[in-house]
């Protein structure tokens, strides 16, 4: 099947021959004729079969006719990062350059004005991120009411980095009368269960097993110790006809130190991660895409969407965490039906990755040993894949329990310790200190009354203190004076004076007045 047979014009048509297309990819040959027709679709393909291409296509036919008003986009893409919506923008100015539309772009690290700017002449075609669009949105810079198309593009994408809470509230604000295209190189439960929320009667179209790999990309598994992966990775380069290559690290931290140790060697390397503002990264990629950087270094932030011309090689220094990454990484090459190559760097405590990654993509990737590092084997797996947070407990060990230390058994003697119970016999007990809690005190002062009011009981006197006599000492006897004198004023005391019963305790040797009143 040819495009012509797709139902596009003319205008169309002949941007797509003069990119070099001739025939359409399978999502492309079953998505276009279907959005033409008007209907929601849920399209799954893997990465690097033309998905872009399957909705771009037919969205500048069917935004040819009409007009756009300020601040009221007539469709709508969502894409989940910024070298994504990039990406897309670019194909509409590939393939819409014979149709009049307009566009706008609003991605981070651009500054608001000219964004505003955009907006204000009005946007055929808007591509945003999700939290950009939402800045625009909440400042009242543009209005949603007028979105006939909606396509949210790389959903699974979405769902990783947490943005699907932002695109409910997107979606919330759209017209309840549209057509939605929604697309994902996967296909979760959690996707399907989207897509059900934001779909009506959707066209469901797969080319492909989800989360399959590209049989176009030779792949190859390498593992050694972990301080021997540098050396891995440089001698690979070396050995394979490297035109150029994308090296994936998980970290950003990794990028920019692997970046550095490749430039040092002589190579022409670049880097690219998440944290380098946005000219930076557009300058690096627009480097690598010409050829003037032949090796890029980079996050997980260009695993999807970055589209460059015969790229021949994949190097995954860090096996991913999620098995749904690699297929991704692997598929930035290998594209329009060429040849690719990728290898994996793996230690011998990640064999629970490379399984996770086996069975996603229902194949043994063939070992690969690299001359002069000597071979490692993969540690059996526990059946628990490692997750961000790296690998807990040691060379894939369990984690330890933690807040709980060794259980004392109940044979096992305690080891002493000092309480307010409790004193070494050899310290001497002070005068001024309180009442031990295990002698018990009378608690209040009518109690203490009581007792004194008995007529056959003879007057109270100081009796002796015997808390120390379990612990062999005795504390002197010290004899107790009258709490008033003639005038029935309180007459200041010494601390061990006042151990009658009925001052309160613990208030030292000042008592006020009136806590000492019968």
């Amino acid at each position: 099947m040819s495009f012509e047979e797709l139902g596009l014009s003319a205008p169309v048509l002949q941007a797509v021959t003069e990119k070099g297309y001739t025939t359409p990819t399978p999502i492309q040959e079953k998505a276009i004729p279907i959005v033409l027709m008007g209907r929601d679709i849920l399209g799954c393909a893997q990465t690097g079969t033309g998905k872009t291409a399957s909705f771009v296509l037919p969205m500048i036919d069917i935004l040819a006719e009409g007009r756009a008003k300020a601040r009221m986009p007539r469709s709508l893409i969502l894409e989940p990062t910024r070298e994504l919506a990039a990406q897309v923008a670019e194909n509409f100015e590939v393939y819409g350059k014979y149709n009049k539309l307009s566009m706008a772009l609003l991605i981070g690290g651009v500054s608001f004005p000219d964004q505003e700017r955009a907006l204000e002449k009005g946007a055929d075609v808007l591509i945003a991120t999700p939290g950009r669009l939402l800045d625009h949105f909440e400042r009242g810079g543009i209005l949603l009411n007028d979105v006939k198309i909606l396509v949210i593009d790389e959903a699974d994408r979405m769902l990783d980095m947490g943005f699907i809470p932002d695109v409910e509230r997107i979606v919330a604000t759209l017209p309840k009368i549209r057509q939605t295209l929604f697309f994902s190189a996967t296909m979760p439960p959690e996707i399907k269960r989207l897509a059900d929320r934001f779909l009506s009667n959707p066209k469901e179209v797969t080319v492909s097993r989800p989360a399959s790999a590209n049989t176009n990309v030779v792949q190859g598994l390498v593992i050694v110790q972990d301080d021997q992966k540098r050396d891995a990775l440089l001698a690979l380069i070396k050995s394979q006809e490297v035109k150029n290559a994308i090296v994936f690290c998980n970290r950003k931290r990794d990028v920019a130190a692997l970046h550095t140790i490749l430039k040092k060697h002589g190579l022409n390397a670049g880097a690219l991660h998440g944290d380098m503002s946005q000219p930076a990264r557009t300058e690096t990629l627009e480097k690598f895409k010409a050829g003037d950087i032949q090796i890029l270094v980079a996050s997980d932030v260009a695993a999807r969407g970055l589209d460059v011309q015969d790229m021949s090689h994949v190097f995954n220094y860090d096996v991913p965490f999620s098995p749904e990454d690699y297929v991704h990484r692997i598929g930035r090459t290998g594209r329009a039906g060429k040849t690719g190559h990728s290898f994996t760097l793996a230690t011998p405590n990640e064999g629970d990755l490379i399984d996770a990654i086996q069975k996603l993509i229902n194949t043994t990737i063939p070992r690969v040993e690299v001359p002069g590092l000597d071979t490692a084997l993969l540690e059996a797996s526990d059946g628990r894949r490692r997750g961000r947070g790296g690998r807990r407990g040691g060379r894939g060990g369990a984690a330890p329990e933690r807040g709980r230390g060794p259980r004392r058994e109940h044979s096992e003697p305690r080891e002493p310790r000092e309480s307010r119970n409790e004193q070494p016999a050899a310290a001497p007990v002070q005068a001024e200190a309180a009442p031990a809690p295990d002698v018990q005190q009378p608690r209040s002062e009518p109690r203490a009354e009581a007792r004194e009011a008995r007529p056959d009981r003879p007057p109270r006197e100081r009796r002796p203190d015997n808390r120390g006599e379990s612990r062999g000492e005795r504390r002197p006897e010290h004899r107790s004076e009258p709490r008033n004198d003639s005038r029935g004023e309180r007459r200041p005391e010494r601390h061990h004076e006042r151990d009658d019963g009925n001052s309160p305790k613990g208030l030292g040797d000042h008592v006020p007045a009136f806590l000492a009143r019968r």
